[in-house]
C-alpha cells in the first residue's frame, strides 16, 4: 500500500516539470466557512490540471524499453499523459469516451497524441486502452488506480501542509479516487487528525457508490457540469478504493444546480475560470452540506480545461441542459 515515502519519492521525480501551484484564500467563501478558504490553484499548472503530476510521476518511472503510452481518460488525466509522453519522447494513444467535451479532446490532439473515441463511457474507453496494450504492446497508465498516479496526485498534500500547518479541513473532488485517495494519504501521515473529506456529483458517482457497496460497482454514467468527476472506478481496482476507504472521514455529493451556483462563485468573487468538476468542494460548503469546520478549509481547484461555450451559459445566467436533465439559469446574486 502507499505510503508517504512514496510521496515524497514523486515529488522528486515530478520536479522541474510539474508546477509547485499556488495556495490563496476565498475572501468570499471564508466568510460563508466562517474560517479561512483556501484554493490550491492546480489549474495554473503547464496542461491546466492537477492530473500532470500522477501523469509525469507514472511515464517519468517506465524503464527505458517503453514502446509508448496509452490510458482511457475524461480530458484532463490524457492531456498529462500526452504532455509526459510528450516530454519522454515516447508515443501516447489516450481513449476517451463521446461524452467527453471536444475542447478536451482538441487539446490533447494539440500536445501530439493519437485520440480515439470509443463508446459512451469511461469503461469502454478503458477496454480500448487494454485492448492496446495487448495488440501493440503499450503501456497503460490508469487515471487513478496506478501507484505512480496516486504518489504523484498526493504531492498536492505535502504542499497544502507547507503552506498551511494549521489547515483543519481538506476538501478533495471526488472521481477514481486517485487524487482524493493520494491527498488522503499524504494528509493523515503528516496530520492524522485532519479531516479529508471527498466530494462528487450526486448522479453518476462511482467511488460513493462503491464506498457504500463497500466494493467497487458499476454505475450509470451521465453528462455532467463535473464531467471530469465521470466513470466508474474499475471492478478489478486494486488501490484507490481502499485508500478512499481508509483515509477519506466523508464522502458528500453535490446537486447539478450547486455546482451550477458553485462555478459563478469561483468565477464572479474570484475570477477564477474553472471546470464544474473544481467546484463541487465549494457547492458543498454553500448549500451547507457541511459541518461548520473549526480551523482553516483548503479545496482543490483542479483544471480550467471546461467547455467555455457551457462555462459562458453558467455565469450569464442561462439555462444548460445536460442530456435529460435541464438546469434552470439564475444570474449570480439573483
Amino acid at each position: 500500500m502507499l505510503d508517504l515515502a512514496d510521496i515524497l519519492a514523486a515529488r522528486r521525480t515530478i520536479s522541474g516539470t510539474v508546477a509547485r501551484t499556488p495556495l490563496v484564500p476565498s475572501l468570499h467563501m471564508g466568510s460563508v466557512a466562517g474560517q479561512d478558504f483556501l484554493l490550491k490553484l492546480e489549474n495554473t499548472q503547464p496542461i491546466g490540471a492537477f492530473k500532470l503530476r500522477g501523469a509525469v510521476n507514472a511515464v517519468f518511472n517506465l524503464g527505458d524499453g517503453a514502446r509508448g503510452v496509452t490510458c482511457c481518460s475524461t480530458g484532463n488525466h490524457g492531456r498529462g499523459v500526452a504532455y509526459a509522453a510528450r516530454a519522454r519522447g515516447i508515443p501516447a494513444v489516450i481513449c476517451m469516451s463521446s461524452l467527453v467535451p471536444q475542447t478536451k479532446v482538441d487539446g490533447i490532439r494539440a500536445l501530439g497524441a493519437d485520440v480515439r473515441i470509443t463508446g459512451r463511457s469511461q469503461d469502454d474507453a478503458l477496454a480500448e486502452s487494454l485492448r492496446l496494450c495487448e495488440a501493440e504492446g503499450l503501456t497503460e497508465i490508469s487515471p487513478f488506480d496506478d501507484p505512480y498516479v496516486i504518489a504523484g496526485q498526493g504531492t498536492i498534500g505535502l504542499e497544502l501542509f507547507e503552506d498551511r500547518p494549521d489547515l483543519d479541513t481538506i476538501l478533495v473532488p471526488l472521481s477514481g479516487g486517485g487524487l482524493a485517495g493520494g491527498v488522503a494519504r499524504a494528509a493523515k501521515a503528516i496530520k492524522p487528525d485532519v479531516k479529508v473529506i471527498g466530494v462528487s456529483m450526486d448522479r453518476g458517482a462511482a467511488m460513493h457508490a462503491s464506498l457504500l457497496a463497500g466494493h467497487p460497482v458499476e454505475v450509470e454514467e451521465v453528462a455532467s457540469l463535473a464531467d471530469s468527476l465521470g466513470g466508474g472506478i474499475g471492478l478489478e481496482n486494486r488501490l484507490s478504493f481502499a485508500l478512499c476507504r481508509d483515509y477519506l472521514d466523508d464522502v458528500v455529493l453535490v446537486t447539478e444546480e450547486e455546482i451550477y451556483r458553485a462555478m459563478q462563485t469561483l468565477y464572479y468573487e474570484d475570477r477564477i475560470v474553472a471546470e464544474g468538476a473544481c467546484v463541487v468542494g465549494i457547492a458543498a460548503m454553500q448549500s451547507g452540506k457541511l459541518p461548520k469546520p473549526k480551523g482553516p478549509v483548503a479545496t482543490i481547484i483542479t483544471g480550467r480545461n471546461v467547455d467555455m461555450e457551457v462555462f459562458t451559459q453558467v455565469v450569464t445566467g442561462r439555462d444548460v441542459t445536460l442530456g435529460d436533465l435541464t438546469i434552470k439559469g439564475r444570474r449570480y446574486g439573483a
